[in-house]
């Protein structure tokens, strides 16, 4: 008489999915959020630090043009947008000269429609004498100085 022996399957049951898929949710849930302020305050640091970049680009370009005028200096490919490479956040342009900003500003504003057009932080503003701020788009009253300092600090 041959014995004939039952196998098991080894598999997950029902409960054993759920509880997996549980864990999952809830680890989404702090990981999301995380991750997206984590890219917001990458996008903030490489607009600070485009419109800083331009600042040198245009001194440089106003050493080699004796009393050149910042008005006609166009930011190259490159300067004009954060991050300098790849689908822009942020535009960068030039700010005419006027009675406060020493004779010209740099202008990083975030790209409408994009992922920060609604940002806190705005839009970042340099200018020659050094003085760094923030406003919000369409603005053109500066933000409170300490979000400025935070933004541009990338601690915001």
């Amino acid at each position: 008489m041959e014995r004939v022996e039952a196998t098991r399957e080894a598999a997950f049951s029902l409960l054993e999915l759920m509880i997996a898929l549980a864990v999952a949710a809830v680890m989404a849930a702090f990981a999301v959020p995380a991750y997206r302020t984590h890219v917001t305050k990458t996008h903030r640091v490489d607009a600070a630090t485009a419109a800083l970049k331009a600042v040198q680009f245009v001194e440089t370009a106003r050493l080699g043009q004796v009393a050149a005028s910042a008005d006609a200096i166009v930011l190259s490919a490159g300067f004009d947008q954060a991050p300098s490479s790849g689908r822009a956040v942020y535009r960068l342009t030039v700010l005419p000269e006027n009675a406060t900003n020493g004779g010209y500003g740099i202008e990083a504003a975030p790209v409408t429609p994009g992922e920060m057009q609604d940002d806190a932080c705005g839009v970042f503003v340099v200018d020659a004498t050094g003085l760094r701020w923030n406003r919000a788009p369409g603005a053109t009253a500066p933000l409170d100085t300490a979000q400025s300092v935070a933004c541009w600090a990338g601690r915001m």
